[in-house]
């Protein structure tokens, strides 16, 4: 009978010991969550561009595939040689694109009858971008580079080499800003605000900033006229506080 009953307290302990254990952790999930003001703040910081990153492109057609290349590799050829004589770096040019698509003529249908499409040569497209360290340059380059074959053109995007500091000023305002609207809304809601739990804060971008585009045209004879203006660096942080009891 002894033996029995040991082996009963013995079933009863074993049983009791998941209970003890998930106690604290009950009494965890039980605890009231902590009362939070959470915000976004955004904030900007300018500086004058130093930097042009420019596209340029020799677009032609001939009657075969080869010729088309052939027109295009000359005039390209001519132009990055241009650059570099004009001392852009080779580091500071990159092909970004390249293309070679046939071109069709399509017909009026005959009697509601659809005609098949005519192949009438081959146009090839060959683009580079132009990284420019001397914005005073610039309007030439754009201009030499259509007098040499360029014929289509792109987006001119100004920017920094280094735009650390105007991040960093960005991030101080962003962060100012959140601070500034968590005490509005905890001084309208009657209640205090305490330490800073959590500050997120999402990818740093510039701007979108205006844009030159133009058609490239031949008898350009003049350097393109061109404005930097500046850079807008924009930054946006989430700011999680306490509030106190």
């Amino acid at each position: 009978m002894a033996l029995y009953l040991s082996k009963t307290v013995l079933m009863t302990a074993l049983l009791a010991l998941p209970l003890a254990a998930a106690a604290p952790a009950m009494a965890q999930e039980a605890k009231p969550r902590e009362a939070v003001i959470s915000v976004t703040g955004d904030g900007e910081s300018s500086m004058a561009p130093d930097m042009a990153v420019v596209t340029l492109s020799v677009v032609k057609q001939a009657k075969t595939a080869r010729e088309a290349l052939d027109e295009n590799n000359k005039a390209m050829k001519d132009v990055l040689g241009a650059l570099k004589s004009g001392g852009i770096a080779e580091r500071d040019l990159q092909t970004s694109g390249f293309s070679i698509q046939p071109q069709y003529n399509y017909p009026q249908p005959v009697d509601g009858q659809q005609q098949q499409p005519q192949l009438i040569g081959y146009q090839t497209i060959n683009s580079i971008t132009v990284r420019l360290r001397d914005l005073a340059t610039l309007g030439q380059v754009i201009d030499q580079s259509v007098t040499l074959g360029i014929n289509q053109g792109g987006e001119i995007q100004f920017t920094n080499d280094k735009p650390e500091a105007a991040i960093e000023e960005a991030r101080r305002n962003a962060v100012a800003e959140a601070v500034k609207k968590a005490k509005t809304l905890s001084e309208a809601a009657g209640v205090k605000l305490g330490r800073i739990i959590e500050i997120n804060e999402n990818e740093p971008r510039p701007l979108p900033q205006p844009a030159y585009r133009a058609t490239m045209m031949k008898e350009a004879d003049a350097a393109v006229p061109v404005q930097g203006g500046e850079t807008t660096y924009h930054v946006s942080v989430t700011v999680t506080f306490a509030i106190e009891r």
